[in-house]
Order: structure tokens, then C-alpha cells, then sequence
């Protein structure tokens, strides 16, 4: 979201600075031209240094966290077939605890020899599937750590590089455009003025 408000907010200053540059008043003042070419520089290097950045975070972190989740439907899906086992031992495991409580004639003793070995290959195949799991899951888990910290440090690193450079531009930005022994109090009523002809001319709409 945040990479989004900020890529929406640079092409939003840019289209300003653009629509600007082409006002009349630059064809009058050279200060105001110099002023609004120095903006529309900056703000189209703000536009691509934002843009490089949503790049490697596409790169860096969000494709690396997609292929992370992707991980997840098939490990849900061995602990629903690992559940479902269980289930069906549980079942068999029931059904021979009940002929041994049986009295011990003949036909129960072979009834319980057939529960047994209808029991015998799901015990096993829930204790492998119970096993593998037990084995996977805490290294997934563990795992995490690992798979995430380059995610981490690459989006620190992107953050760092991209208000470095913001903040390079815009120093750059007020020197080119600050004009030396004004007070703020001065500054205050050139910018006034300055948008005082820029309602007169229609390009903003006065409130």
C-alpha cells in the first residue's frame, strides 16, 4: 500500500510539475522558467527513483513471499491426509480393542485376526505420514528465519537508498531555487504573489 500511495503521489507531482513548466508565467520570468525546470528535474528523478525502488521490492520481497505461501496449500494438504489416517486408525483400532474384550471363541478369534490385519498397514502408513511431518514441520518452520532475512535486508536497503536519494534531491531542489538574503517573511510574499497570478490565469482553482 504504502509503495503504491508514494508511486501514485511522484506521477501526481510530476503531471504538476509538467503542467507548470508549460504555464505562461514562464515565458515572462526567467527565475520562475529556471525555478519550475529545476522542480520538473526533480520530480521526474523523485518519479524514477520510486520506481526503481517498487521494482526491487517487487523482486526482493513480495515475488520471494509469494513463492513462500505457494509452500502452504501442500503442506495443509499432508496434515489432512495425515488427520484422515488417523482417523482411520482410530477407527480399526477401536473395532479390535472391541473382539479382545470378546469372549474368545472361534469366530471372534478370527474376526480379530482380521481386524488386525486390516489395522496393521494404515498403523503404519499413519506413523510414516505422522513421522514426516514431525520431521518437516519444525525445519519449515525454523526455515522462516533463513528465508525471510534477505527479504528484510534488501527492503532496508531499498528504504535507505530511496529517501538518501529523496533527500539529495530535494537539497539540491531548494539551493537551485532559493534565492540568496531573502528573509522567510519576503520568501512568504513572493509565493503569494506568484500564486496570486497563477488564479488569475486559471491553472488552479482558488478557494
Amino acid at each position: 500500500v504504502e509503495n503504491w500511495s508514494q508511486g501514485t503521489m511522484s506521477k501526481a507531482a510530476v503531471k504538476i510539475s509538467a503542467d507548470l513548466l508549460s504555464n505562461p508565467l514562464c515565458e515572462q520570468d526567467q527565475a520562475f522558467l529556471d525555478s519550475m525546470t529545476a522542480l520538473d528535474t526533480a520530480m521526474r528523478r523523485m518519479d524514477a527513483f520510486n520506481q526503481e525502488k517498487v521494482n526491487q521490492i517487487q523482486k526482493t520481497v513480495v515475488d520471494p513471499l509469494k513463492k513462500y505461501s505457494s509452500v502452504f496449500p501442500s503442506l495443509n494438504m499432508a496434515v489432512k491426509r495425515r488427520e484422515q489416517t488417523l482417523q482411520d486408525y482410530k477407527r480399526l483400532q477401536a473395532k479390535v480393542e472391541k473382539y479382545e474384550e470378546k469372549e474368545k471363541t472361534g469366530p471372534v478369534m478370527v474376526k480379530l485376526h482380521q481386524a488386525k490385519e486390516e489395522l496393521r498397514p494404515v498403523k503404519d502408513d499413519f506413523e510414516a505420514k505422522n513421522k514426516q511431518l514431525l520431521d518437516e514441520m519444525p525445519k519449515f518452520y525454523q526455515s522462516r528465519i533463513d528465508y525471510f532475512q534477505p527479504s528484510f535486508e534488501a527492503l532496508i536497503r531499498a528504504q535507505v537508498v530511496y529517501f538518501t536519494e529523496m533527500y539529495k534531491i530535494f537539497s539540491e531542489l531548494t539551493d537551485q531555487i532559493d534565492q540568496a538574503g531573502l528573509t522567510d517573511e519576503q520568501r512568504e510574499r513572493e509565493t503569494e504573489a506568484k500564486l496570486t497570478e497563477l488564479r488569475a490565469l486559471s491553472i488552479v482553482a482558488d478557494d
